[in-house]
């Protein structure tokens, strides 16, 4: 993170947002590792599904971190 001037009002929230992006970013990479061994087209889809859903939440994530700055 950078150094700002003044604080964020909610710390607290600031760093569950930046944990979340940083940990569903290293869940989306795992899940895409998996995506080419996958066995069936219905294993294929439900790992994707994950990282669309992953990524809806790193998405609200960044806009909560960017509307504290």
């Amino acid at each position: 993170m950078s150094d700002r001037f003044l604080p964020a009002d909610d710390p607290v929230l600031e760093e569950v947002l930046a944990w979340t992006v940083e940990r569903d970013a290293l869940d989306i990479r795992r899940l895409l590792e998996w995506l080419p061994q996958a066995r069936s087209s219905k294993e294929r889809r439900a790992l994707l599904s994950r990282v669309h859903d992953l990524l809806g939440e790193v998405e609200l994530a960044l806009n909560g971190l960017d509307s504290m700055h």
